[in-house]
Formats: C-alpha cells, structure tokens, sequence
C-alpha cells in the first residue's frame, strides 16, 4: 500500500482553543494559542487567568464579600461546583454489563505505524512503544489506584490528506493488514484498539461499513476526528471542520446495532473536540446503554490553555464521559510549557477517564 502522506492527519498543530478557521498545518510552524474562537486568552495568573478564574489558591480573592473570600478558588477546569452547575455527571442510561466506563481508565497510545509525525503509535519501533505505554499505565496506576487502568492503542485507520486521491475524498483507507498488526500488538497488552476515522470530503456514512468486521470484535472501539469532516468541500488542512449531532448519533447507532447483534460488551465512542464548531447541537446527541461517549479535549499548548479549552468546550457542553489528550511534543514545544501529569490532570472536574497520547 502507498505511504501515508504527512499530511493534515499527520500531527495535530493546532493550539487548544484555536480559532476554526485555523489551519492545521502539518508543515507550517505552530498557530499563536488563542482561548476563545477569534479572542485572545490570557495564562492562568493571581487575579487574571482566563474567564477571571484564579490561578494560585494561595492568592486571596480580589472582592470585598466575604462569602466570595471563603469559597475556594479554582484554576480554569477544575472547579467542581462550575462542573456540577454545568450538568456533570450526566444523567444517563445504565451502563451494561461489560463496560468499561466509569470505574475503569482508559490510557491510549495514538498514531499510525506509518507515520512517525502522526503520534507517539508510529514514532518508536513496537517493542519500544509498547513498553512506554506499559510505564504511562503504571504512572496513571499510581496516581489513581481507586480506578484500574485499561491500556489501549489508538490507530488513525482513515487518514485525511491534502491531495484529493483517486477517490476524490482527501482521504487515505488503511489497508487491513496494517489495522492487525496493530490489534497483534494490542493482544501482547490485553489493550483495546480504537479505530480513529478522518473523513476528509467523504462521510462516516461511507467510512464506518468498511471497519465493522473490526468493530465487531470485543475489544475494537471507534473515534471520530471532526477536525477532517470537511463539509463545505474545503481540503483537509485550510481550515478547521464539524460534526453535527446527527454524524455522532449515526455513529453511535451503529455501534449500538453491532453490541445488540452480536452480544457485545458496550462500545466507546471518541469524539476530539478543542473548538466550539467542531461539535454542533451537542444537546441532541443520543445517549445509548450499548455505547458510551467520550468526549475528548483534543488541543495542545500549556497547561493553562488546555484547562481553558477543557473548560469551554467539553465542561461547558455536558454530553457523557470526558477525555484529555496530551501531546508528548506540542505541548512543550515553547519555553516555560510543562507536560501535564497524571496528578494534573486528576484535578480537572468532571475527571477525565480517557487518556490519549500524542
């Protein structure tokens, strides 16, 4: 099969919180970390983080009332009455036997084997980056031993492109081979495999027949990358694109008729999420006891900006389960910027229970 191209799909270079209309070059240098769709944001700081929410906690509250001085200040993400006033946690159908969320976390590894730019997945030989995600597991073990960890490796089965392809869809298939290599790796760990797809110019409706031999397996879950749905015909990579609803609720009707049909345990559906218009009508997503919905915070930057972003758009539109990915490379690629760890990231309310690394 022809190489994966480094093209859009290849790395994810746009900042959390980006405008939608930047470009996630994949070639170009970094866009300026921006919090709010065409506003700029400001670090988390005494007095002055983004939305006016505190930094330091040590820093006494600038009001008069001492009713505002006693209540506890929290950075950007991780305040939990914020959380609960939001809707957290959602109301939702039982979860069925089998499933996985909430009294387990996932830690996936995500990439592609072709592609060392693409993520951590393809960056190392297997042995190599399947002992790093052995450590990750045991980081998250020990910053959490209350919620066993899961392992689980996160392949870009449908890649976006920049180029057209003879289908015309700026998109690139994995052959099936490459998708069982993989899955070989993922039995050496007793991990799970997702299946990201990145739809380009074509559709889910297009995309997704064509892996449900893989999602019929037990282990197989499936994510869906809203950056690459390109529906206004524009190429992957000149802008940034969505999902509505109704593409998340066919997704998950899907995988729902495959649990039904084939006794399965429930499925996971990831949707990256680190823009408001990545994910439209976000209220009218179905919830089903057959699939559980991760939303994933899907941008990179430092800390504050990731908290920011994990704020506004997944804690401020309550859907089911929350994810948090971490960038081993863009979210240090600045001087002062630090790669959140575990214990960072357990502070963030709703607490994440999908880990992705990048």
């Amino acid at each position: 099969m022809p190489p994966v191209a480094a093209e859009p799909g290849a790395a994810n270079d746009t900042a959390a919180g980006a405008t939608d209309t930047a470009a996630p070059s994949a070639h170009g240098g970094p866009h300026a970390p921006a919090h709010q769709e065409g506003a700029a944001a400001t670090p988390d700081a005494p007095g002055g983080g983004a939305n006016g929410e505190v930094a330091d906690s040590s820093v006494a509250p600038q009001t008069t009332s001492s009713i505002k001085a006693d209540r506890p200040r929290y950075r950007a993400g991780e305040d939990p009455d914020f959380a609960a006033e939001m809707g957290w946690p959602v109301e939702g159908p039982e979860p069925l036997p089998g499933a996985i969320l909430p009294h387990h976390r996932i830690v996936a590894y995500y990439g592609n084997p072709l592609s060392k730019r693409m993520g951590i997945l393809g960056e190392y030989p297997p042995d190599e980056m399947l002992a790093r995600l052995d450590s990750a597991v045991a980081a998250w073990a020990a910053a959490d031993p209350e919620t066993p960890v899961v392992p689980a490796l996160h392949l870009i089965a449908v890649v976006a492109q920049s180029n057209s392809g003879p289908s015309g869809k700026y998109r690139l298939r994995m052959a099936d081979s490459l998708i069982e290599r993989v899955a070989e790796w993922a039995e050496t760990r007793n991990a799970l495999v997702f299946l990201d797809v990145q739809v380009g110019l074509s559709t889910l409706e297009d995309e997704l027949p064509r892996l449900i031999p893989f999602l019929q397996r037990p282990n197989f879950h499936l994510g869906i990358d809203p950056e690459f749905s390109m529906k206004d015909g524009t190429p992957p990579g000149k802008k940034i694109g969505t999902f509505d609803a109704a593409d998340i609720n066919y997704a998950s009707d899907l995988l729902a008729r495959l649990v039904r049909e084939h006794g399965l345990p429930p499925k996971v559906l990831v949707v990256h999420r680190f823009t408001r218009r990545m994910v439209t009508n976000s209220k009218e997503i179905v919830l089903r006891p057959e699939v559980q919905i991760v939303m994933n915070m899907d941008g990179w930057g430092a800390a504050w900006l990731k908290r920011d972003t994990y704020r506004d758009y997944i804690v401020r539109e309550p859907v089911q389960f929350t994810g948090f990915k971490i960038f081993y490379h863009n979210d240090v690629r600045q001087e002062g910027w630090k790669l959140m760890t575990p214990e960072d990231v357990l502070k963030l309310r709703p607490v994440p229970v999908y880990i992705q690394y990048q």
